[in-house]
């Protein structure tokens, strides 16, 4: 890219012998080559240096400064997520903030206000408890404040919605769940109900 440049910008002044068998065009040649790879540091440099557009070594860099990376995997859930973390000041203590702040961590969760200080983090569409679990309760505890007690809410199957969806043990023999399939074998939700 610069090489070519270098050539037309010389070209013109008939000086200099042009092409790569020749010393000047082979120092031409070089430095060129040298700028290309000085822009293409320059571009990534860039590119890196600003978290909306970084993808690797700008990504772990700001990962660094926080004490739990985030539980997200892809670079663009990664930068929502630092961003998420860098918006956390003293008037992030509302209930649509912290709710904001956990699910731009790259975790699938949302934070309900329960009054008297409690927060309950609940895993919409997820049945049971997450398999990643251990290190989301390490961010969330991280994120909010130690004076807010945390009720995590994992999605079970209820008395209730056995006897609506008309199960028998006869039916949970036949479909040979085990205890733990058979907590998970929870029947769609009517829209609107069985809320956390």
């Amino acid at each position: 890219m610069y090489e070519e440049y270098l050539r037309a910008l010389l070209a013109p002044l008939g000086v200099y012998r042009l092409d790569r068998d020749s010393l000047s065009g082979a120092e031409l040649y070089a430095l060129g080559r040298e700028l290309d790879l000085a822009a293409h540091r320059l571009d990534e440099v860039e590119r890196e240096g600003v978290t909306a557009t970084a993808e690797d070594e700008g990504l772990r860099r700001r990962e660094a400064l926080f004490l739990r990376r985030p539980a997200a995997v892809t670079p663009e859930e990664r930068r929502a997520a630092i961003a998420a973390l860098l918006q956390i000041d003293g008037d992030s203590l509302t209930p649509e903030a912290i709710d904001r702040t956990i699910r731009g961590c790259g975790i699938r969760a949302r934070a309900i206000e329960l009054g008297g200080n409690r927060i309950r983090v609940v895993f919409p569409g997820v049945v049971g408890v997450p398999p990643e679990f251990e290190q989301i309760e390490k961010i969330v505890m991280d994120i909010l404040p130690c004076h807010l007690g945390v009720e995590f809410y994992f999605r079970f199957l209820t008395w209730e919605e056995c006897e609506r969806a008309g199960y028998t043990w006869a039916l949970v023999e036949e479909r040979e769940y085990d205890w733990e399939g058979f907590q998970k074998a929870i029947p769609p939700e009517p829209e609107g109900e069985l809320q956390p």
